[in-house]
């Protein structure tokens, strides 16, 4: 079982690492000019946002709706256009009576994925829940054996969620049956979150907490090959962690992974044998966009790298310490948001910072999402809104 007190530490220390100094000067964002304005389409809330909790909760989109959730309970429905509610749910099993309402949180942590007509999300209560994706109405609820802190993954028929517990489950989009279970190791000290699953080739990739990918055989569990994305090193366990907490990315007939106190690594997706390594640590996730890999690493220095070899194109440490999300990239700028609630753009040729924006100072807590000619944003509080670059 993960140690979670020691792993709440962790990654304490890890996100903190760059934001404390002997000089708070040293945390003044940089002055630029801005080149362009962020054009704010829409705005709206969803429930309370995830506040000042640890969460991997995702927008997830389909077609021209966006869904979105808040940890307490609430999953909306959004237009895509207009950011107008399509409907909203509560998924909190005893909603209470009458005006007084209910205590109970949800404690939403894990998703949105949008598959097979429905809507998953899982919990820091040990649950998956499944929403019809049209209405909103429950479609099932299920009692796993740990905490859901990452997206699940979809394919072949199947959902796979990745648990803090190390089990990966596979199980039936109709009825959360469980398939199949896969049992990770884990070591006494982790960081807080585990990587999402993807699934290829009729494999499903994850990244475990000892440094490896892992790939399964989708129809039945059996492991495949494991690969070391990175090796414990040092005398502390904080100085050997490494989790591969990030989502594997495919790309062609390598698959890439990236580890905390380890390495950006591109793996053969049939074989299992590393095509190169970079060291690059971080927590968290990474884009894929063309030819390139932009990666913000666990101080918050944003690099491109060519995806074939590696090699660095460009580097950016002005967000320093502020503890940013990961990348996504929308045309030719690179976006990333702050735990203060800027947002802030970079040329993804050159890394220079050409615009900022702010917006709710709860902050930032995941990457963008790529929607069309827009993102979409989250803040804490449960800000939603829907951007260009203009």
């Amino acid at each position: 079982m993960k140690k979670v007190t020691l792993a709440s530490i962790a990654l304490c220390m890890a996100t903190l690492a760059g934001c404390s100094s002997n000089d708070e000067d040293e945390l003044v964002l940089p002055e630029i000019n801005n080149q362009f304005e962020t054009q704010v389409i829409w705005q709206e809330s969803v429930g309370d946002g995830v506040a000042h909790y640890f969460s991997r909760l995702q927008p997830a989109l389909y077609k021209d709706q966006v869904f979105v959730a808040s940890r307490d309970g609430t999953v909306e429905a959004l237009s895509l256009e207009s950011g107008d509610s399509l409907w909203r749910t509560d998924v909190r099993e005893d909603q209470g009576f009458w005006f007084w309402g209910s205590e109970q949180n949800a404690k939403l942590s894990g998703g949105i994925l949008q598959a097979y007509g429905k809507l998953f999300i899982g919990s820091e209560h040990g649950e998956i829940v499944a929403l019809d994706r049209e209405t909103g109405e429950l479609a099932w609820r299920k009692n796993v054996p740990g905490e859901v802190l990452s997206r699940p993954a979809a394919g072949d028929g199947l959902i796979y969620v990745n648990l803090s517990s190390g089990k990966l489950l596979a199980l039936h989009p109709d009825t959360g049956e469980e398939r199949w279970n896969y049992e990770q190791e884990v070591p006494p000290l982790t960081l807080r979150g585990s990587s999402s699953p993807a699934v290829a080739n009729g494999g499903v990739l994850v990244g475990e907490e000892t440094g490896k990918l892992t790939v399964l055989i989708s129809d039945s569990g059996f492991a495949a090959w494991q690969a070391d994305v990175a090796q414990p090193k040092g005398a502390s366990e904080f100085e050997r962690l490494v989790d591969v907490d990030t989502e594997p990315k495919v790309s062609g007939p390598l698959v890439y992974t990236l580890a905390y106190n380890g390495n950006l690594a591109a793996v053969d997706i049939r074989s299992g044998n590393v095509a190169w390594k970079r060291e690059y640590s971080s927590y968290r996730e990474f884009s894929i966009v063309g030819n390139s890999i932009y990666v913000v690493d666990s101080d918050g220095v944003i690099y491109a790298l060519d995806k074939s070899s590696g090699i660095e194109r460009w580097s950016q440490a002005g967000l320093r310490g502020w503890y940013i999300t990961g990348p996504a990239v929308l045309g030719d700028f690179l976006a990333v948001g702050d735990q203060e609630g800027n947002l802030h753009w970079l040329d993804i040729n050159s890394g220079e910072l050409v615009a900022r924006h702010e917006f709710d100072s709860s902050g930032f807590y995941v990457e963008p999402m790529v929607a069309d000619d827009r993102l979409i944003i989250v803040t804490r509080d449960g800000e939603v809104s829907a951007v260009k670059a203009q």
